[in-house]
């Protein structure tokens, strides 16, 4: 198997590199990879878009069935969706494809390495390396990477060691996950992120409705198109309110749940559901765990529970 240095030892060897697939954590962490001196030989591509991004962002790579891919590589990188994984690695596993010595690592934040039995019981070197990071499909994903934290999950110390290698070399943390708590660990993450989206996009949908029509002279008109005046006005606000989150916990929560203002509360419920009711509806439930944390007034709790 190839050999590799630990944290303060020698660079890695240079590996071949096959990625089954080509979407956008796959192309993403592929020409992460080659920016740090490994070869990706190949990776499998089947939609257009999926085509484009090999083509574009690792020119180099031949595009291969999938059991080709596997069969060049040193390192073989899953990146395909949560639930295509087991079908995969079942298939690799049936036509032993993947030859043994491979490092095979699966880039899901919900699995560990107990998914990649199959191929582990043929002599591969199992890993599970996920980035926390969202991936647009942009050139900024591979950026990205290298201030971002990777999840890792190995068999035993020497995949630990490769992990860690690999995401250091790529200029990321390294962060070791048990793999009992990946399902938690990802649920974490899931919960931080997606609903941030979520969060910030319903925001933004009340304050266009909000300013639209109020322009200053000069000003452009508040459209429906992302990146316009809405997302300008609240983009300090949440910078500030995110950083402020994860330097100083709790203690960063302000506004009206936080002040137990029952009265200011139902005004916001009243005036959200005229624009949108499951908008109204996202506001109260985020309300009531705001305000179940910080331990608010009856009179808050009375509205944020009244569901009529």
């Amino acid at each position: 198997m190839t050999s590799f240095g630990i944290t303060n030892g020698p660079a890695p060897a240079r590996l071949t590199v096959g990625i089954v697939s080509a979407g956008r954590v796959g192309t993403a962490i592929g020409a992460a990879l080659e920016r740090v001196g490994h070869l990706v030989v190949a990776c499998s591509a089947v939609s257009d878009a999926s085509l484009h991004r090999a083509r574009t962002r690792l020119p180099e790579s031949e595009i291969l069935p999938v059991a080709d891919v596997a069969a060049r590589a040193e390192l073989l990188i899953l990146a395909v969706p949560d639930d295509e994984l087991d079908a995969l690695i079942k298939g690799l596993a049936a036509t032993e494809a993947v030859r043994p010595g491979t490092i095979v690592v699966h880039t899901s934040g919900a699995n560990g390495v107990g998914i990649l039995a199959p191929l582990t019981a043929q002599g591969v070197t199992p890993l599970a390396i996920h980035p926390a990071m969202t991936f647009t499909g942009h050139d900024e994903d591979t950026a990205r990477l290298s201030d971002a934290c990777f999840g890792i999950t190995a068999a035993d110390d020497i995949g630990y060691a490769i992990a860690q290698s690999l995401v250091l070399e790529i200029g990321g943390e390294p962060v070791r996950v048990r793999e009992a708590v990946r399902p938690l660990y990802h649920a974490a993450l899931a919960h931080g992120s997606n609903h941030l989206v979520t969060l910030v996009v319903d925001a933004v949908a009340a304050l266009r409705v909000a300013l639209e029509g109020e322009e200053l002279m000069g000003q452009e008109l508040v459209g429906r198109d992302p990146n316009g005046l809405p997302e300008r006005v609240l983009q300090p606000l949440l910078s500030a309110a995110l950083d402020n989150a994860l330097r100083r916990g709790q203690a960063a929560l302000t506004g009206p749940v936080a002040r137990g203002d029952a009265t200011a509360v139902a005004k916001h419920l009243e005036v959200l559901g005229e624009v949108d009711p499951q908008l109204a509806a996202g506001y109260r439930v985020l309300s009531l765990r705001t305000a179940q944390r910080t331990g608010s007034k009856p009179e808050l709790m009375e509205v944020l529970e009244d569901r009529e």
